[in-house]
Formats: structure tokens, C-alpha cells, sequence
């Protein structure tokens, strides 16, 4: 069974891990997305993280197609019972609209579709999908925190986001008695990426790229946090070309052997110490998990059960 936390800096109670759902809606269907929902909630799961943007990338899918199929699932629950949170303000894609949208109309645009098809009244945790860092923060700050009197939104927090932008946006919600973001998504796990590999597939800052600065004060709530699988499948000499250009590096090849030998020690799976990497940080972390078959679904949630010292993070990371 998953553990709850406080999220830092809310009032809001989520499980230790968090439920990635950018597939659900689209490669699955919504008997498919069900069971998966049914299985993450079976096991004291209820942070769901979706997006706007979530099933955009296919022409035919309903816009919105992960939040739907998320809301759908949401008429048979208790609503109370789970943290829902979703993103906005990114580019696009369905029509082509590739400029930045961090713009008080789009995020208005966006958080109100959001609401529909959650079919919820408010949205617990809100994140800005994107940055627009020729745009001052105070406007977007603003916004936020308009909506947020509004009662649309609980709580909101920055995803891709550079850490000086956050301090910048928090220096600005301080001057204004707001406490701002009250957690940051970036992208983090314990393979270090390729820069040039990241960026092609348009992953944003990578968290060791600064974001310690911001770790103390806020939560942070990683995506691609089990790395794709890759240590599993560099152990077993599967690494397809597109986890080579992201992550094929002698820093991983090494961490390989730490991971290893923990796993020995713990009688663990390599994908559950990847996880509980995360899940053992001396700061909030709580990671958010992209599985979407019922053992995938159970490895993480035994993963992120497993207890690591604090010389075992360190050797992990190197």
C-alpha cells in the first residue's frame, strides 16, 4: 500500500507517488484507463497528474482526451477522495499554435476547459505547463492567484520552469503576501541525461541543472522519474536507440553497478531502487510514475515502499 504525505506548503493529504496519465484516453481506452485508475486507488493512490495538452498529439482523440477519460472515472468515485491535478498554458498542438501561451487569456482558455472535462468545480494543484521567460512573473503570478480567489484553483506550481524564474516568482508572491507555487515539476530521475538526448525529445530543465536551490522550500513532484526504464534495460542489454541519445552516458554505466548492488542488498528490483531514489530524498519528493500495465503498475507501487539510508542515496547518486 501506498503511504500519504502532506504536501508541503498545502493542506492537501497525497499518496507517495503520483499517477501520470498523459496515455490514458487515447492509447487506452476507457475501460483500460478505469482499471488502471482502479488499481492505483486499490492500492491508497489519489495524486492524479494530467494535462490540457494530454492526448492532443492525436488528431482523432477528443480534445482534452486524458482529462476526460480521467473525469469519466471521477463520476464513480468520491471526489474528496483524490488530489487531482492538471497543467495548462502549453503550446498547441491539436491546431498548430506553436507560440508561447503562458498569457493570462490562455491560461484562462485552458483552466476552464480543464474544468469541464474533469467535470470538477475546483482543481486542487494547478501547474503552469511552460514558461514564457521574456514575460515578467508578476502578470502570471496575478492570474494565478486570481483564479485561485475564484475557487477554480487550491493550490498551483510551476512545471519546466528554470529555478531562477521560480525565485523570481516567489520574490514577486511575497511582496504581495502570497505564499506562490507551492511545488515545482521538473525532470529528474537518477540517469543523468544527455543534454542534446533531452531536448530532442523536449524534456525541460533537468533538475540537478539548479534546482537544489528551490528543493528546500518546495516539493518536488519529478516526471520521468524511473528514467524511462533504462538501468533495467542496460542490465539486460535492451537499450533502444531512443533511450541511448537520452541516456547512454559513462556516468549511468557506472551508477548501474550502485543500483545493482543495492538491489542485491534490499532483495529489490532495479526499477525499485531507480524509484526509491526519489521517494528517499532528504526533501519532499514525490515522483510521478508513466505505468500503464497492471505489473508495471505494482512494481512501482512496491517501490516506492522501499527504504534507503541516506549513504545509499548518496552512493546512488555518485
Amino acid at each position: 500500500m501506498l503511504s500519504k504525505v502532506k504536501l508541503k506548503n498545502t493542506d492537501l493529504t497525497v499518496s507517495n507517488l503520483c499517477y501520470g496519465t498523459n496515455q490514458l484516453g487515447t492509447a487506452y481506452d476507457q475501460a483500460a484507463s478505469n482499471a488502471l485508475l482502479d488499481q492505483f486507488a486499490a492500492a491508497g493512490g489519489n495524486f492524479i497528474d494530467t494535462a490540457r495538452s494530454y492526448g492532443d498529439w492525436i488528431p482523432t482523440a477528443p480534445k482534452g482526451a486524458s482529462e476526460r477519460a480521467i473525469g469519466a472515472w471521477l463520476k464513480g468515485q468520491n471526489r474528496d477522495n483524490f488530489v487531482i491535478a492538471t497543467k495548462g498554458a502549453m503550446v498547441d498542438m491539436r491546431v498548430g499554435d506553436w507560440r508561447n501561451r503562458v498569457t493570462a487569456e490562455d491560461i484562462a482558455s485552458d483552466l476552464g476547459e480543464s474544468l469541464d472535462h474533469l467535470g470538477v468545480k475546483t482543481i486542487d494543484l494547478y501547474w503552469l505547463h511552460a514558461d514564457n521567460p521574456q514575460a515578467p512573473v508578476g502578470p502570471i503570478i496575478d492570474t494565478l492567484i486570481g483564479h485561485q480567489k475564484a475557487g477554480k484553483i487550491r493550490y498551483f506550481g510551476a512545471s519546466n520552469w528554470g529555478p531562477a524564474r521560480i525565485q523570481e516568482a516567489q520574490a514577486y508572491a511575497k511582496s504581495k503576501g502570497h505564499q506562490g507555487f507551492v511545488a515545482v515539476q521538473p525532470f529528474w530521475g537518477l540517469a543523468v541525461p544527455n543534454p542534446e538526448g533531452a531536448a530532442a525529445a523536449g524534456y525541460g530543465a533537468y533538475y540537478e541543472d539548479g534546482f537544489q536551490a528551490v528543493h528546500g522550500d518546495l516539493a518536488m513532484i519529478p516526471y520521468s522519474g524511473q528514467s524511462r526504464g533504462f538501468f533495467s534495460k542496460l542490465a539486460d542489454g535492451k537499450v533502444g536507440d531512443d533511450l541511448k541519445a537520452m541516456y547512454d552516458n559513462p556516468g549511468n554505466t557506472a551508477r548501474l553497478k550502485v543500483v545493482q548492488d543495492v538491489a542485491k542488498k534490499h532483495n529489490a528490483s532495479i526499477n525499485d531502487v531507480v524509484l526509491a531514489y526519489l521517494t528517499n530524498q532528504p526533501n519532499q519528493t514525490i515522483p510521478i510514475i508513466g505505468a500503464f500495465r497492471k505489473a508495471q503498475l505494482d512494481e512501482a507501487i512496491k517501490g516506492a515502499s522501499l527504504k534507503l539510508s541516506g549513504d545509499e542515496v548518496k552512493a546512488l547518486h555518485g
